[in-house]
């Protein structure tokens, strides 16, 4: 109930918050900043009270206590006092003493005074060895008469020890009592007067101390919790409202509306925060006067004075109209406002509440609209086909003059409102000669046909059934598309035939794509039988060639021995003569085995190399000295152009061998007078060294196959220069292992040229070339 009375409430809360802070804003703001303050000191106060409560009682119940110990203690030592008194003068006045148990225990009750008889008193007499002579009341006497075994020693003997001072003690039964002993000195003896302590701590009055106390607390808790209850419903309250204000503004603003509040009496109006956001004005919470408001509007679409002077005359009770209102960029707003006459309860003020509405946009989509049906118009006028639209009752509605001249209708039978039969009538309606199927899920009520006029025009008609009942018709004209119907169907059979060869074409191309298949699998089977030949070939060549090197190396040395007549003169010129072909050949073969060796090795991918920095200058000159002997027996020129330091990163046997095997293949082919040149070049990231020489040359088809193993200009049947054909091969591998190219170019009877690019650091190139 409540939550429903908070939640109609928060419908007019912006009304209600505006008047109530332009009323009292200073209290209502000190009472804001006060609220949260109070909420968490009246806790606090309640806790604290609480608190002090059963502090008071605890002290007054402990107060009690000791009041009522200290009475206990004077009535204990007033009667020890009495009693020791009256035993004395009892004792004094006989002759005899009283040591006789039973004579003595008779003479003790009257001995004891009407106010010393307590419950739980005990009163005993002793004798001077601690005999007990006289007890009182005698009911728990047992044959023992020796206090020792009535109560503890260290309890009763010792604490009384002390006389005619108080002290604890424990019982037997594990109770605590008070003790007092007098001395009897004409007895001798003593009287002992013992208080049992068995009476609950919680007397009378420590009880109604406690149940007033704990009364007064529990209404305070009550109090506190109704405090905390309708705290807790007041906060939930204010949030239930700021939570549906919230909502509200939200929707206003969404809704780009806003509440009024006109009070007619005081001429004062308040406004939403939404109404503030719709003419860009900077919020406010205090009312507006009526000439604020009014100098907003336009003049032209409403006037207030005469709306404020008809309500309050009883004319209307409400307004439901449409106005501007200035923006304060310049623009203006226009507002649909809805407010009904409202009678306030507490001092029966008019107010005229209600909301204000933009409909700019609506305005704008209005004259949009009718821009929208002119152009309408217009482009149905302007398109090439017959356009019709008729209504639910088949009157026309719209058509352009392409459907006026296409039937011949004169101006008054396209007026709207027309009736199908007048217009077929005046009009030459078109012959329905085919009726087209529609394609896909047919709409009800529509249809697609051809038809031909009288002048042997076709035309196709498509007409639609609207929403409203009506339809929509539209006329094409598809003569040309008829007449080149012929031609589609003449095309058609001449398709027909292309078909037909095409497929023959297509069988054709399968059976020739199976034999290629076939070849492709047998050429497979080639290419990895070649593969397994080669494979073979270099290790056959690796090991007959390490088996062959071994044999010449002893032809070599003792040919060499023989030769040089170590052992003595071997008797002939030829001997001599035929050492020195028996080692030169060895030699040759030797050379020949290393070489194919090292290609072996090159094409297995066993050929590591010694990268280490080096002077290629150095390698170069070397090089030109091994094949020096040579060429000056041929009495060639070499021209060597080389720079001082050439520093690289290279295997020095290997840059060795590629510079030697090159420049023995151009002194062996180069005529006898001729010329060898070496030049090197050093650029940022690589080394380049051209070698060329004039010699035979070599023909532009053998150039493709050369560098191959094996590969010679000349055939076995026409060769004149020794070799193997391994030379340039095993160059070209070890240079492409650094990572560098090797180019040849040649002319016959001209000469040959190798330019050799390699990497200054081939470790670098050889890491990007894997990369």
């Amino acid at each position: 109930m409540a939550r429903a009375h908070a939640a109609n409430a928060c419908v007019q809360s912006d009304s209600i918050k505006g008047l109530a802070q332009s009323i009292a804003k200073p209290d209502y703001h000190r009472l804001l900043t006060a609220e949260p303050a109070l909420r968490r000191a009246v806790p606090t106060l309640i806790i604290a009270f609480l608190i002090t409560i059963c502090l008071g009682a605890f002290v007054q119940v402990v107060d009690q206590n000791r009041q009522k110990r200290a009475t206990l203690k004077r009535d204990l030592s007033a009667l020890s006092d009495i009693l020791a008194e009256r035993l004395d003068r009892l004792t004094s006045s006989r002759r005899e003493r009283l040591s006789n148990i039973e004579q003595l225990q008779s003479l003790l009750p009257d001995l004891i005074p009407s106010w010393g008889i307590a419950r739980g008193r005990h009163i005993i007499v002793t004798s001077a060895d601690h005999r007990m002579l006289a007890r009182a009341p005698i009911d728990r006497l047992g044959e023992n008469d020796r206090v020792l075994d009535i109560v503890s020693t260290a309890q009763l003997l010792a604490a009384p020890s002390q006389q005619g001072l108080l002290a604890d003690m424990l019982l037997p039964n594990g109770d605590g009592a008070l003790a007092i002993s007098v001395q009897v000195r004409s007895l001798p003896g003593q009287v002992i007067v013992i208080q049992e302590m068995n009476e609950p701590i919680w007397g009378s009055d420590a009880a109604l101390s406690v149940t007033l106390s704990a009364t007064t607390g529990f209404v305070v808790l009550i109090l506190g919790f109704a405090f905390h209850w309708q705290s807790t419903r007041a906060r939930e309250g204010d949030l239930i409202n700021d939570a549906v204000r919230g909502r509200i503004d939200t929707a206003l603003n969404r809704g780009r509306c806003g509440l009024w509040d006109w009070d007619l009496s005081r001429g004062r109006i308040f406004w939403s925060q939404s109404m503030f956001t719709l003419l860009g004005l900077e919020s406010r919470n205090d009312l507006l006067t009526f000439g604020e408001v009014n100098a907003l509007v336009k003049s032209d679409d409403i006037d207030l004075f005469d709306i404020a002077d008809q309500l309050i005359s009883g004319k209307i009770d409400h307004i439901d109209q449409s106005f501007r209102m200035q923006h304060t960029e310049g623009h203006w707003i226009w507002l649909r406002v809805r407010c009904e006459l409202s009678q306030a309860t507490a001092d029966g003020a008019l107010h005229l509440i209600g909301i204000a509405v933009d409909i700019t946009e609506q305005k704008s989509l209005a004259e949009k609209t009718v821009e929208a049906d002119l152009r309408l118009r217009d482009a149905i006028e302007t398109i090439p086909e017959a356009f019709v639209l008729w209504d639910a009752e088949d009157r026309l509605v719209l058509c352009n003059s392409h459907f006026q001249r296409l039937h011949k209708l004169p101006d008054s039978a396209v007026a709207p409102g027309t009736s199908y039969e007048t217009v077929i009538e005046v009009g030459s309606m078109p012959e329905v000669r085919t009726r087209l199927h529609e394609t896909g899920v047919p709409m009800p009520g529509a249809r697609t046909f051809e038809a031909q006029l009288d002048d042997g025009k076709w035309l196709h008609i498509s007409e639609r059934r609207t929403k409203d009942g009506g339809y929509v018709s539209v006329g094409t004209d598809i003569t040309r598309i008829k007449a080149h119907e012929q031609k589609l169907v003449d095309n058609d059979l001449r398709l027909r035939a292309s078909v037909v060869d095409l497929k023959r074409s297509q069988s054709e191309l399968e059976r020739q794509a199976l034999e290629l298949a076939d070849l492709a699998e047998k050429y497979s089977q080639e290419k990895t039988r070649a593969e397994e030949a080669n494979a073979a070939k270099s290790k056959f060549l690796a090991n007959m060639s390490h088996e062959l090197r071994t044999p010449l190396n002893a032809i070599i040395g003792f040919s060499e021995i023989m030769g040089s007549g170590m052992f003595g003169a071997l008797g002939s010129d030829k001997y001599q003569e035929y050492c020195h072909d028996i080692l030169t050949s060895g030699k040759y073969l030797l050379d020949v085995i290393n070489d194919i060796l090292d290609m072996s090795k090159i094409e297995a991918g066993r050929m590591k190399l010694d990268l280490e920095p080096l002077d290629l200058s150095r390698t170069l000159a070397e090089s030109l000295r091994v094949v020096s002997g040579r060429a000056h027996a041929k009495k060639l020129t070499l021209d060597a152009d080389i720079e001082r330091t050439i520093p690289v990163v290279a295997d020095r046997r290997a840059i060795k061998q590629i510079v030697v095997n090159l420049l023995s293949n151009a002194v062996k082919f180069t005529p006898d007078n001729g010329r060898v040149i070496v030049r090197s070049q050093v650029l940022d990231d690589q080394i380049v060294m051209l070698i060329a020489d004039t010699g035979i040359g070599i023909a532009q088809d053998s150039l493709q196959r050369l560098g191959k193993p094996f590969e010679q200009v000349e055939s076995q049947l026409t060769k004149t220069y020794q070799g193997s054909g391994l030379g340039l091969a095993i160059a070209r591998s070890l240079t492409s292992l650094h990572g560098g190219s090797m180019k040849l170019r040649s002319k016959l009877g001209v000469g040959t040229v190798v330019r050799i690019a390699l990497p200054r650091n081939a470790c670098a190139a050889r890491m990007r070339a894997a990369a």
